[in-house]
């Protein structure tokens, strides 16, 4: 029987699993899960916008949003957005668009084919109230809005350290889970090829039942012991390396309620606002610009002499392992595979694929045969198509400003998924119905504001008058919907700043 489970890594990866496995498992008493954290592997600690998803997981954990605000420094996220990443001598330099999080479908109503008819003149993310709050820097939540629930969607930019440990008091405290303070160095198979047992610095041995791998880019269990070959995807995606930087803020700026992605002539910088300081990274392809040359582009973007600023460099090895879930071993975050940080895929997928182990989790050896088969399939499915979503964003690009942008055109760098998919939406624009499988992290609407953003063109669609005139209902109590908002709304760093005093005049 599967009783003690091992945790090895205590990142954000880390302990994100242990509360879902310790939310799932709650009721056994006979399970026992252990994390086990190094003193000497420093966590990556870049990774600091999320998606929506995340609240769902956070509140099921019973985490207080509160807490997550005060405690990570963290902020509103509504979207991202992508600055640059149309030819600026066709649109303008400073040409941008938005990906919000929510849906443009005002009322329920898919109004894309009244848009490409051209019926308004406006960017497609106007087909929600979001751009336009996003642009006046409104929060996306009421002073009264009850946790985790705002009048438009969000999620949250936070320091990636505060909220591994936010994470983890939350799994010791109601799950009862174990910390260890141990480096593990390797691991014993048994002759059946499961791991028998953990060896540390020290040559001590640590015996689990399973075990999950979080050990970040080293893949410690799922490459060096299982030896579960690497699948990378350089072919497809071009930029490999980033250099990160954090920068002070005074504490009065405004603060953007959404991640800024500004594309360069080889790639493309983060700029991530926190309550204190802004999360930067300059993210390139080492075979269109070398180290030097980033360098000297990501100082002018941050207006700082070169002299002054020392990023982290960060090799990014893009790609998943063939198999996810070996014998009795399941690699989660990292260790399973990294997609460069566009559109914040790493925590999406870490957090869906920990709670799916959790809710089918064996409890015998027997069971798990038929489980590793079912999880690999369905978060290689993941891994495939989350990387067709992030390609999409190169591909659509009209710059031809260097050959970084014209190789990611080739049509040899993109998946026969993607391209069969592109050329359909040449003539129907996308639907749900395109997007048969329920594991599919990204979908229509996700894939309508990247298009249209993009310019993409499809065909004019030929509309009845009832379309017509409920498509034009809906927008107008769409622009009166937003005209309300931002009477009702306050500003972003209003809304935090109100917070911390509500917060410093309770605890006096």
């Amino acid at each position: 029987m599967i009783r003690r489970i091992a945790i090895v890594g205590a990142g954000t990866a880390g302990w994100l699993a242990a509360n879902h496995l310790g939310f799932e498992l709650r009721n056994d008493k006979e399970i026992e899960i252990t994390v086990i954290e190094s003193a000497d592997v420093p966590s990556i600690g870049v990774g600091e916008g999320t998606v929506p998803y995340i609240k769902k997981s956070l509140e099921k954990f019973g985490i207080s949003e509160l807490d997550l605000l005060v405690k990570c420094d963290a902020t509103f996220k509504q979207g991202i957005k992508f600055v640059d990443w149309l030819n600026p001598e066709l649109h303008g330099l400073g040409n941008y668009y938005y990906h919000p999080f929510s849906a443009p479908y005002p009322g329920g109503f898919d109004v894309t084919p009244y848009w490409l008819t051209g019926h308004h003149h406006f960017d497609f993310h106007s087909l929600t109230e979001q751009a336009v709050l996003c642009n006046a820097g409104y929060s996306p939540k009421r002073i009264s809005s009850p946790p985790y629930q705002g009048e438009v969607e969000y999620a949250y930019h936070f320091d990636a350290a505060k909220f591994a440990l936010l994470l983890a008091g939350n799994a010791v405290e109601k799950y009862n889970v174990k910390r260890l303070v141990k480096t593990i160095v390797g691991a014993v198979l048994d002759d059946d090829g499961y791991i028998d047992h953990l060896s540390d610095v020290s040559g001590e041995v640590l015996r689990f039942d399973f075990y999950i791998d979080c050990s970040g880019f080293s893949s410690l269990l799922i490459d060096s012991v299982l030896q579960v070959p690497f699948v990378g995807v350089s072919s497809q995606l071009l930029t490999d390396s980033a250099l990160a930087l954090q920068v002070p803020m005074t504490g009065q700026e405004a603060i953007p309620p959404y991640t800024i992605a500004t594309a360069h002539k080889n790639g493309w910088i983060w700029d991530i606002a926190l309550q204190q300081r802004r999360g930067t990274g300059f993210v390139y392809s080492s075979a269109h610009l070398s180290d030097e040359e980033a360098m000297v582009e990501f100082s002018n973007y941050l207006n700082v002499d070169l002299d002054k600023i020392e990023p982290r460099k960060i090799p990014m090895k893009v790609g998943y392992r063939n198999k996810f879930w070996e014998k009795n071993c399941v690699a989660i975050g990292l260790s399973q595979g990294f997609v460069e940080p566009l559109e914040a895929t790493s925590i999406l997928v870490t957090d869906y694929s920990a709670e799916y182990l959790a809710r089918s989790f064996p409890r015998s050896r027997e069971e798990m045969p038929l489980l590793e088969l079912r999880f690999n399939r369905v978060v290689g499915y993941i891994w495939e198509r989350t990387i067709d979503f992030i390609k999409l964003h190169y591909c659509l690009s009209d710059r031809v400003d260097s050959a970084f942008w014209q190789d990611n055109r080739d049509l040899s760098s993109i998946s026969t998924t993607l391209a069969e998919r592109i050329e359909l939406w040449r003539s129907n624009h996308p639907k749900k119905s395109d997007f048969f499988s329920r594991f599919d992290l990204f979908d229509a609407e996700n894939y309508l504001y990247i298009l249209y953003g993009m310019k993409f063109s499809t065909r004019v669609p030929s509309l009845s008058a009832f379309e017509v005139e409920a498509s034009a209902n809906q927008l107008r109590l769409l622009e009166q919907r937003t005209k309300n908002l931002q009477k009702d709304l306050i500003g972003h760093r209003e809304w935090l700043e109100k917070l911390k005093a509500a917060v410093a005049s309770r605890s006096n």
